[in-house]
């Protein structure tokens, strides 16, 4: 098997087993609070947790970016891998909130294993193939998003939380040592070739399609990320039971990765066919008003139907902002652009979960629905202005 494929393979296990172990804990924080006897600010603490990471992940991404350009993104993968194994074990120890806070920020500032694997593909990939291997990628994280939060809910539930922190840990571990000892980077430029951070940003103010990329990604992030912190707690409500809130709040998220496990590979043919821009903007208006469409609903079953109408639609986003990135950067500019886009993502998530647990806090989780919605519809506008008068020189192949 040539090098390249096997590296793809190797690699989308890994990023689906880190994937699932992700979203068989973090989804659940604000359950995990309530289990470690936080009962006052909830929402507030939920938001909390979840920006922390992202806030210290668009921090440090740009220092991790350049040290995989220095000495090669697998050591950097292999060193995330370790990191989140440790993170997730010591986290089912914790006994305060503060002692969270602090393993979230401490994850966000030295991990990166799903970037770090986009960009060793994206570098070590043929040129002919870069697009077949990043749809591949993308498929690995949707499918561990699916299996994880059904894994964690139901050790949750048959077990506890600390049981399924640690569970995630092991796997992360199991992962780690898989690209270790068979994952090979033959592509590795040294770092001094590269240009410096500010150089690369030097870069990004020449290219006006690829700054609208990494505007539309943080601002996708930042919506999504409203929501994310408070549906659990949401889904306690609806489904009027504490004790089962895990399992409940696991299939919910899993409807979401089912669907784009179904529709995510025909949205990828489509735009290949019609062009990514397209298919991005029909992503993020449905994807808005999917968000408003779940406001109704006040039973389990019908929020999960209508959550999984979104997901077949929402899936499309992603995927084409990261298509449109392939397209609008040259190869040897590549690495950096992900790079720049990781920041992008991490500034988004950093900020959607501060604004929805305040607005869940002053307002209400029905409040955070409508802003969601609505900050999705608003995004959709913008890339549709944006696009309307493109340069010669970033015009994107469509």
């Amino acid at each position: 098997m040539e090098t390249w494929k096997r590296n793809l393979w190797l690699l989308w296990v890994g990023c689906f087993v880190t994937s699932a172990s992700f979203t068989m804990v973090v989804p659940f924080l604000p359950l995990f609070l309530i289990h470690i006897g936080v009962n006052e600010n909830l929402e507030m603490w939920s938001g909390l947790l979840f920006s922390s990471a992202f806030l210290a992940g668009a921090i440090s991404a740009p220092f991790w970016g350049a040290m995989g350009d220095k000495y090669g993104r697998k050591p950097m993968i292999v060193r995330a891998g370790f990191v989140i194994c440790i993170i997730y074990v010591l986290t089912a120890f914790v006994t305060s909130p503060y002692q969270l806070l602090a393993l979230r920020i401490a994850q966000g500032l030295l991990t990166g294993f799903i970037p770090g694997s986009i960009a060793l593909v994206g570098t070590n990939t043929p040129e002919n193939k870069v697009g077949y291997a990043l749809s591949m990628m993308s498929t690995a994280t949707a499918t561990g998003g699916i299996m994880g939060p059904l894994l964690g809910g139901v050790i949750s539930k048959l077990l506890d939380n600390r049981v399924a922190f640690a569970s995630a840990g092991v796997l992360v571990l199991l992962a780690t040592l898989l690209i270790l000892f068979w994952v090979k980077e033959e592509k590795i430029v040294a770092g001094k070739q590269r240009p410096p951070f500010f150089g690369s940003l030097k870069l990004l103010a020449q290219n006006r399609a690829l700054m609208t990329v990494l505007l539309l990604t943080l601002l996708t992030q930042l919506s999504v990320m409203t929501i994310e912190p408070v549906l659990p707690l949401y889904i306690v409500q609806i489904g009027g039971s504490v004790k089962d809130a895990s399992l409940l709040a696991g299939i919910v998220f899993s409807v979401v990765g089912v669907a784009s496990l179904i529709f995510a590979p025909r949205w990828g043919r489509l735009g290949d066919k019609i062009g990514f821009r397209k298919i991005l903007l029909v992503g993020l208006l449905v994807g808005g008003l999917g968000n408003l469409a779940q406001i109704p609903f006040h039973d389990i079953w019908g929020f999960s139907i209508v959550r999984f109408v979104y997901g077949a639609f929402f899936c499309a986003v992603f995927p084409a902002l990261n298509a449109l990135i392939v397209r609008t950067t040259p190869t040897e500019f590549r690495g950096q652009a992900f790079g720049l886009n990781q920041t992008a993502n991490q500034l988004g998530g950093m900020l959607g979960p501060l604004v929805g647990g305040v607005i869940s806090g002053v307002f209400s989780i029905h409040s955070v629905f409508w802003v969601t919605g609505l900050l999705l519809i608003s995004t959709m506008g913008l890339a549709y202005l944006l696009d309307k008068k493109p340069s010669s020189q970033d015009s994107v192949a469509a």
